[in-house]
């Protein structure tokens, strides 16, 4: 890949990342209740998962799903299912600040790096995407193994940033969170079942 071609696919990158998805509600959400600095495991095991996403569509499977749309809309529901069940996990969730002590038992850094990494694989709709855009940047005359790692990693660089900025922003307004901090997993909660409900439903 050129240095020309990079700039531009980093370009593109940073405006996909940008864009709101269930990592990054996920990184605002447990940036809220545990603090940026434990929310490095959420961080880290989405932008694995999202390694996985950019590997899967290069490699194939993305055209499969378009082919078979019975094994499409399995996915569609899986993923949606395990979005509502995060959602409810996040609803019930204690006000962050005063109780996030009395979560602090089921936040492990292994339970928090797996929803990130399960977040970034419950939507099909990624390898979809990546699908259709990665093929803009991929040479046929070079190897597509060093072009998977140089696209695969600068996108989950770019992720880990992005979340980590939305992070460290609930960390911040923790003050607001202690006394609003209910409404707040309520609406955050609602979100990812209402991106569950919708996931399935969505042509």
């Amino acid at each position: 890949m050129t240095l020309d071609t990079w700039l531009i696919y980093l370009a593109a990158c940073i405006g996909l990342s940008l864009t709101p998805g269930p990592n990054s509600l996920l990184a605002l959400t447990h940036g809220a209740l545990y603090g940026p600095g434990r929310t490095l495991a959420t961080i880290a095991g989405g932008a694995l998962g999202f390694i996985g996403v950019v590997g899967v569509s290069m490699f194939g499977i993305a055209s499969l799903l378009t082919l078979a749309s019975e094994l499409l809309l399995v996915m569609k529901i899986v993923g949606g299912l395990y979005l509502v069940w995060l959602g409810i996990q996040v609803w019930r969730s204690p006000a962050p600040g005063g109780g996030v002590g009395a979560i602090s038992g089921r936040a492990s850094p292994w339970v928090m790096a797996r929803q990130g990494l399960l977040s970034a694989f419950a939507n099909p709709k990624a390898m979809l995407f990546f699908a259709a855009f990665l093929p803009q940047f991929i040479d046929p005359a070079a190897s597509l193994w060093g072009q998977f790692v140089v696209m695969a990693v600068t996108f989950a660089l770019v992720e880990c940033l992005t979340e980590c900025l939305i992070a460290g922003f609930a960390g911040r307004v923790s003050g607001w969170l202690t006394r609003c901090g209910r409404g707040f997993n309520r609406t955050c909660g609602g979100l990812f079942m209402l991106i569950g409900g919708w996931l399935p439903l969505s042509r």
